[in-house]
Formats: C-alpha cells, sequence, structure tokens
C-alpha cells in the first residue's frame, strides 16, 4: 500500500488549537495508455488516454478502459501489456503503459477525433458525442439475478470494510461486485471513480470471466452516466451507489432496463429503476 499513499505536514486547526502533524493523503498521478497495432510488419502506435490514478493495477486498468471504449471484446483481442521502460523522462518511468493489440484486431485511431483526457472528477472528456458512448453498450443478458432488501443494506459497510487506503486517507473512490448472499467477493479502490470500475473490470477481463452476470456492483459515491455506461457494457444488471445518480444515468439504466439504487443506507435506499430484482420492496 506504500505506493498508494503519501506522507505530508499539515497544521491541524481546532476549535482554539493548532499544531502541526503528520498526515497521509492518497497518491495521484498520470497513466498515458498507448495502444500498438496493425500488420506484424507494421506496426504502429498511437497514445490513446491520460489519466489521473491511484498507482497499482494499471494492467487491468488499461484492459478495463480499452474494453469500456469498445477497443477490445476480451482479452484474447491482446497480446501484451506492459509498462513502457523505454522513456526519456523520470517522471514518466512506472507511468506509462503500452497495450499491444493482436495483428487481427481492426482499430481506426481515426475513430477518436482527439486524444482522451481523463482526470478524477469528470472522467473522460473529448467524446465525439453521447451517441458515441452508448453504441459501445449492448443489452446485458438477464438470467434472473434477485437480491434481497436487507442483503443491501449491509453492503455500505462490507465495502468500507475493504477500502484499506480510504481508511488512512479518507480520499479515494471503491467499487465492488457483490452475489446475492451480500459477500464482497472482489474490490477495487482509485482517487478516480471511474479508474476504480476499469480496474474492477480489467481483473474479470483477465480471468476470462465476461459478462459478470451472476454479481451486482456497489459503488461508493454518486452514480454518473459513464459508470452505468461501463457496467452496460461489462454485462451488469444490478447498480447500487451510496450516493445519487445523475440524470443520464437513469434515462440510461431505463433504456437498457438496469435495476439502478442510489442513497444506499443501513436502513434504506431509493430504486429509480427496475425494481423486480430487488426481493420485499
Amino acid at each position: 500500500m506504500s505506493s498508494k499513499v503519501q506522507s505530508v505536514e499539515v497544521l491541524r486547526i481546532k476549535s482554539n488549537d493548532s499544531e502541526y502533524l503528520p498526515d497521509l493523503v492518497v497518491v495521484e498521478e498520470p497513466l498515458e495508455i498507448r495502444v500498438g497495432y496493425g500488420a506484424e510488419d507494421a506496426r504502429e502506435q498511437i497514445s490513446l488516454s491520460v489519466t489521473m490514478r491511484t498507482p497499482g493495477n494499471d494492467e487491468e486498468l488499461c484492459l478495463g478502459f480499452l474494453f469500456a471504449e469498445g477497443v477490445i471484446n476480451s482479452y484474447q483481442d491482446v497480446s501484451s501489456v506492459k509498462p513502457c521502460h523505454d522513456l526519456g523522462k523520470k517522471e514518466e518511468i512506472g507511468n506509462v503503459m503500452r497495450v499491444e493489440l493482436q495483428p487481427s484486431i481492426d482499430f481506426d485511431p481515426g475513430k477518436f477525433t482527439r486524444n482522451f483526457f481523463t482526470h478524477s472528477s469528470c472522467g473522460v472528456c473529448g467524446k465525439a458525442s453521447i451517441d458515441a458512448i452508448k453504441s459501445n453498450a449492448k443489452t446485458p443478458v438477464d438470467i434472473g439475478l434477485q437480491f434481497s432488501a436487507d442483503v443491501l443494506k449491509t453492503l455500505h459497510s462490507k465495502l468500507l470494510a475493504t477500502q484499506e487506503v480510504f481508511k488512512h486517507t479518507g480520499g479515494i473512490h471503491a467499487c465492488g461486485l457483490f452475489d446475492p448472499r451480500g459477500e464482497i467477493i472482489l474490490h477495487k479502490e482509485d482517487v478516480g471513480r471511474h479508474n476504480a470500475l476499469d480496474k474492477l473490470v480489467g481483473e474479470r477481463i483477465l480471468a476470462d470471466e465476461l459478462p459478470i452476470k451472476s454479481y451486482g456492483l456497489i459503488l461508493s459515491g454518486r452514480i454518473s452516466f459513464e459508470l452505468v455506461q461501463k457496467a452496460v457494457r461489462a454485462g451488469i444488471v444490478v447498480i447500487v451507489g451510496v450516493g445519487a445518480p445523475s440524470s443520464l444515468a437513469v434515462d440510461l439504466a431505463k433504456e437498457f432496463k438496469i435495476t439502478l439504487i442510489g442513497f444506499l443506507k443501513e436502513d434504506g435506499y431509493n430504486i429509480y429503476e427496475s425494481n423486480h430484482r430487488i426481493l420485499n420492496t
């Protein structure tokens, strides 16, 4: 965890007293995602995205991001994911990843009218249009997954229990997959909420376990359109958030019949769409 937190000195003000104390903050560093593509004898490279992230699980982050954007559909589309070592600038070392696509993958960089730039506040900017985001989403397979109301009410405390970096810094987002018993089976943390979800989906890609049909998704904060889009693309049909959803998030959930729940607390929650998957409501 040492690479994810940094010690700083703060002047703490409390009532009429003040003192200098050590404190921990979450590490935020840029990650550049480069993509290699083309025939074996004519490989090319494009810098596709720069995201501000918490170091760790960079391979999963790259895979999850490229999957969400429709560049890849499975790990079989990738020949390698590795950090770049032949870098001239010291600050780039450890912060540049190159994903090599299989030569058979039809990748058109012209579809990306300008490089993505992502950061912890708004996620991906520079999309050609909202329709371009929605075009990558497919209606998830509904296997009749259901959860009890009592299970949902336990999820926030269980997710908090997994958040080691949050315990030390209070400044990081998290997401997790939960089963019908309410057990968190996989979780990720990152300074960017969209990065946390990309890391989680990326791990499922590495395990060749997509679509994610048998689990719900819990988010530690607000529910944005982009998070719903990423979840839909991964096959998730139940999304639960501790915070509020945006209007576009609700609209997308309605379009794909996703169960969308916000303002999760131990004593209740709001269901915005498709309550048939929640028992005893």
